[in-house]
């Protein structure tokens, strides 16, 4: 029986010819990546002194740190924060990347994104590194184990594998395609295990689109997702990765925990209402729901085709009097090709607010609810408080539906806009 990517992954990472889901092993990551925040890496610098005496890493070259919240700093102990990774990054010789933009999407502009790969994060999102064929696993608190050790303790996970057929109707996005994966097979159907996901479905699919799906799997309850890489993947990448290692595939007659088929043919915009990621219903059965603004960004669907359908959607029109849309592009580079393409223009001359790159809107550091308030959103959650207060409301939804909304102060079909 042959082996699934995940397998092929952790067996090299782990010196061995081959492993099997549920073994135990000790595996080394080719990336050790985190972003700032308090609580999270200011502990672990301290933690790897203090309580282990270890001054420095095993290789530097590995460990990549990304400034990407509170991006301004709006205190002083904010700045410090900033000031003690750029000074801890320094003194290891560790990667820095600051005010590049939302580091999920960054660590791919920048090469960090290898098929094959194993990569390591405190966050789940770095499982959208998966659409390059990269295993990606966010370890939580567990990431101290790659701070102070060479390799990490890990129990090979099973996969379950999703092929995806059919083909996007207009103003279905990729967003609108894992909200329904959730619907249709359950908030917990991968629990614990590898999402992979292939089929003729993701062949059509843009590498954006792929990221906005394999960056959601924790939703599923996935150790993250992968898919396989191809001639897609190969333009992208370019001679951006930082390792040149072999692509991965997994073998045709893997083992898989479970395999389902899924037809996106008939699927039509969805939404997913508060209080939790898992309440997805179609947009129509929410039409006219009143809604006082709109986020779109975050590392889940800030990228260019997103920014694409809101300008499409808002070209010649003008967003509703009261209704604040934040548009916020997922990285710097991404923002500097929107410019040139003319979709910022666009966007500000509908009444947009376009600010630069930074997780602060995803998690209700800018841009807050008041009580009662509602908003349709790209961001990755919608549970209470997310952008405000714990009884303001989060609708998640695709890039053109936030626009749409924007425009009638309400949610909104926005295929009758394209």
């Amino acid at each position: 029986m042959g082996y699934t990517l995940a397998e092929k992954v952790l067996a090299r990472t782990s010196g061995r010819d081959h492993v099997r889901a549920g073994d135990e092993i000790e595996a080394r990551p080719d990336f050790v990546i985190a972003y700032d925040f308090p609580g999270y890496t200011d502990v672990i610098f301290r933690q790897m002194r203090d309580d282990f005496g270890i001054e420095r890493v095993d290789d530097a070259s590995r460990f990549a740190i990304f400034i990407d919240h509170m991006v301004p700093t709006a205190t002083p102990k904010e700045e410090e924060l900033h000031q003690m990774t750029r000074a801890w990054c320094a003194e290891q010789g560790a990667a820095l990347y600051e005010r590049h933009g939302i580091g999920h999407q960054v660590s791919a502009e920048v090469g960090y994104a290898v098929p094959g790969g194993f990569a390591v994060h405190f966050d789940g999102h770095v499982s959208q590194l998966g659409a390059f064929g990269s295993l990606a696993i966010g370890l939580r608190r567990n990431l101290l184990e790659a701070f102070v050790r060479p390799a990490i303790s890990i129990r090979v996970p099973e996969t379950v594998r999703i092929d995806l057929t059919g083909s996007l109707r207009p103003g279905v996005m990729a967003r609108d395609v894992f909200h329904h994966l959730v619907r249709a097979l359950g908030p917990k159907f991968a629990a614990f295990k590898v999402l992979e996901l292939g089929g003729p479905a993701v062949t059509e699919m843009s590498i954006e689109s792929r990221q906005t799906i394999c960056g959601l799997a924790m939703f599923t309850g996935a150790t993250t997702a992968v898919m396989m890489p191809d001639d897609k993947t190969a333009d992208w990448l370019g001679d951006r990765p930082k390792l040149a290692l072999d692509p991965v595939f997994s073998d045709d007659d893997a083992v898989y925990a479970a395999r389902h088929t899924v037809d996106l043919s008939a699927l039509e915009p969805v939404v997913v209402l508060p209080p939790t990621p898992s309440n997805t219903r179609d947009l129509s059965e929410v039409i006219g729901t009143e809604v006082q603004a709109g986020y779109l960004g975050s590392c889940a669907s800030g990228r260019i085709e997103d920014l694409r359908a809101a300008a499409q959607v808002l070209k010649g029109r003008q967003i509703a009097p009261g209704f604040a849309l934040h548009v916020v592009p997922t990285s710097r580079a991404l923002m500097a090709q929107a410019a040139a393409e003319g979709l910022i223009t666009t966007l500000v001359e509908a009444g947009a607010f376009v600010s630069s790159p930074s997780c602060d809107y995803c998690f209700g550091r800018i841009a807050t609810m008041a009580e009662g308030q509602r908003a349709v959103s790209t961001g990755t959650l919608n549970v209470p408080g997310r952008m405000g207060h714990p009884k303001s409301e989060i609708f998640l939804c695709n890039a053109a539906a936030v626009a749409a909304a924007a425009i009638e102060g309400r949610i909104a079909d926005p295929r009758r806009y394209l």
